[in-house]
C-alpha cells in the first residue's frame, strides 16, 4: 500500500538545515525534562508538602504517558501528516508545561506532567519520521548525528540545568521555573515550525488506523511499565507483566490477521524481518536499560551519600553531556565508513568511563581525592553515549520504508522508555537494597556494575548484528547501505 501523504517537493540544504532545527528544538525541550525533574523533587516536596505517592507520580505520570502513545502517535504521523502532529504536540507540551509550573497541589502537577508525556509522545516519533522523510544518503545520517547530540545532551543536562535553576532562584521559584522556561521556548518553536516545515497533503482515500492494534499495544505497554514505576504498591503489582505480555502477544496475533484481511496495520510486523531495523532496537533498549540510570543514581550518591548540593551533582553530567555533543555529529559520520564498529567502541569507551568512575569513588573515599577527577571518567561516559546513538539511528532505519518511518520511530522510541524504566527501577533497587546492609559507596559501586553487566549485553547484540552475513550485491557495506539521495 501506498503511502498516504504525497511525496514531498525537493528541498534545498538550507530548507533542510531549517527543517533540523525546527525538529531538534522541540525534542530537546521534551527530552530535558525527562531528567531535570530528577533534582526538582525534594523542592516540589518542600514547597508543596507532597507526599511520597504523589512526588513518585511525578516522575511514573509523564514516563507511562510518553511511553504508551508513541506508536500510536508515529503511526497517526504517517498517515494523517508529521507535520500536524508534531505542532499539536508543541502546544500540548506548552500548555502542560503551563499548568505544572502554576500548580498549587501535587493533584494539578501530575495532571500537568501527564499532558507533557502525551505532548512528548506526539513530538517524538515525527522527528524521526521526518529526518527520515526529508534527508538521504549522508545527510540522513549527520541529521541523526544531530538527533543523537541532542538526545545525550539533553538527558545529561536536564540535572544541571535543573539544579542552576533551584540554586538561582531558591526551592519554590526554582522548581517552578523548570517547567515555565517550557512556554518561551515552545511558543518559538511553533513559530518556526508554521514557517518551515513544509506542508503535505494526504492522498485522498480511507484512513485506516487500527483502532484495535493501538488499543491493545498501548495497553500492553502500559501493563509493562506499571509495575517498575510503581513497585512501591507489592508484590501483587508484578502480576502486571503477565497481563502486558499477553497483551503484547494478543496484539501481535491482531496485527498479522489484520493485514491478512487486506488492511494496513498499525504497525506491519514484516517491519521487524528487517534485520537492521530489530538489532538495532533490541540494542538500544538494552542500552538505555543501564546508561539512562547512571544519571540517577550519580545523582543520589553525590546528594545523599557525598552530602553535595543538587547544583554540584548536576553539573557533574554537565561536560559529559557537552562531549557527548561534540562526538556525536562525527560518529553519524563515522558509520557511513566503519558501520557497527563505531557502537561497538562507544560501548566500549562507555563501560571504560563507568568503571574508572568506581576507581574515582574509591579514590575520594579513602584517598581524599578531590570529586572533580570524576568529570575526567565521565567524560569517557559521554564520548561513548555520543557515539552509539546516530550510528544505531542511522543503520536501523537504513532499509525502513518511508512510509512505515512514524511507527518504526515509534516502536524504536517505546523500547528506550521501556528500557529506561525498567532500568530505573532495577538500578534503584540495587543501590537501596545495598545501601540497606551497606554504605552509600559500596552501592554506588553495585549499581555501577550493575549498569556495566547491561552494557555488555548491549554490545554483544551489537556484535551479533556487525558479525551476521549481508546480502551480497548493492547492499553491501556501511556506506551502500544507506539509500542514496
Amino acid at each position: 500500500m501506498s503511502s498516504p501523504i504525497s511525496a514531498p517537493e525537493p528541498l534545498t540544504p538550507r530548507e533542510r538545515s531549517k527543517i533540523l532545527w525546527v525538529l531538534l528544538v522541540p525534542l530537546f525541550m521534551a527530552l530535558v525534562s525527562v531528567s531535570i525533574v530528577n533534582v526538582a523533587l525534594p523542592a516540589i516536596q518542600a514547597d508543596l508538602h507532597a507526599s511520597s505517592s504523589a512526588l513518585q507520580w511525578v516522575l511514573t505520570g509523564f514516563a507511562l504517558a510518553f511511553g504508551v502513545l508513541l506508536v500510536a502517535s508515529g503511526r497517526a504521523g504517517d498517515i494523517f501528516g508529521r507535520r500536524k502532529l508534531f505542532m499539536a504536540g508543541i502546544i500540548l507540551f506548552a500548555v502542560a508545561s503551563l499548568v505544572c509550573g502554576l500548580a498549587p497541589n501535587t493533584t494539578v502537577l501530575n495532571i500537568g506532567r501527564v499532558a507533557q508525556g502525551l505532548g512528548s509522545g506526539l513530538i517524538n516519533p515525527q522527528s524521526v519520521g521526518m529526518i527520515q522523510q526529508y534527508f538521504h544518503g549522508p545527510a540522513r545520517a549527520k541529521a541523526f548525528g544531530m538527533l543523537g547530540a541532542v538526545v545525550g545532551v539533553a538527558v545529561a543536562i536536564g540535572p544541571a540545568f535543573g539544579g542552576f535553576l533551584i540554586g538561582a532562584l531558591g526551592d519554590g521559584p526554582g522548581w517552578r521555573a523548570t517547567f515555565l522556561i517550557n512556554v518561551p521556548t515552545a511558543a518559538v518553536a511553533l513559530l518556526l515550525a508554521a514557517l518551515w516545515l513544509p506542508r503535505q497533503k494526504r492522498k485522498p482515500g480511507r484512513v485506516d488506523m487500527d483502532p484495535v492494534g493501538v488499543i491493545l499495544f498501548g495497553l500492553g505497554i502500559l501493563a509493562l511499565l506499571f509495575p517498575f514505576v510503581e513497585s512501591r504498591l507489592g508484590p501483587l503489582v508484578w502480576l502486571s507483566l503477565l497481563l502486558g505480555a499477553l497483551l503484547l502477544f494478543a496484539w501481535t496475533r491482531w496485527e498479522a490477521r489484520y493485514k491478512s484481511r487486506g488492511h494496513e496495520p498499525m504497525v506491519d510486523l514484516d517491519l521487524f524481518r528487517i534485520a537492521s531495523f530489530s538489532y538495532g532496537s533490541a540494542m538500544i533498549t538494552v542500552y538505555f536499560l543501564g546508561m539512562t540510570s547512571v544519571w540517577v543514581v550519580l545523582a543520589m550518591y553525590v546528594q545523599q551519600g557525598l552530602g553535595r548540593t543538587a547544583l554540584e551533582a548536576g553539573m557533574l553530567s554537565l561536560p559529559a553531556a557537552l562531549m557527548s555533543a561534540v562526538v556525536a555529529p562525527l560518529a553519524g559520520r563515522g558509520v557511513l565508513r566503519f558501520g557497527r564498529l563505531v557502537i561497538l567502541a562507544g560501548i566500549a569507551c562507555a563501560m571504560t568511563g563507568l568503571l574508572t568512575t568506581i576507581g574515582v569513588v574509591y579514590g575520594v573515599v579513602h584517598f581524599d581525592w578531590n570529586i572533580s577527577w570524576l568529570y575526567l571518567t565521565l567524560l569517557l561516559v559521554g564520548v561513548g553515549q555520543g557515539s552509539v546513538m546516530p550510528p544505531n539511528q542511522t543503520l536501523s532505519f537504513s532499509e525502513v520504508p518511508l512510509k512505515f518511518a512514524g511507527a518504526a520511530g515509534g516502536v524504536m522510541q517505546t523500547g528506550q522508555r521501556v528500557g529506561t524504566a525498567v532500568g530505573t527501577a532495577v538500578i534503584t533497587a540495587v543501590a537501596f537494597g545495598v545501601l540497606a546492609r551497606s554504605d552509600w559507596d559500596t552501592a554506588f559501586t553495585m549499581s555501577v556494575l550493575t549498569i556495566v553487566a547491561v552494557l555488555v549485553i548491549a554490545f554483544v547484540i551489537a556484535l551479533l548484528d556487525h558479525r551476521r552475513p549481508k546480502p551480497p550485491g548493492p547492499t553491501t557495506g556501511p556506506l551502500q547501505q544507506i539509500p542514496a539521495e
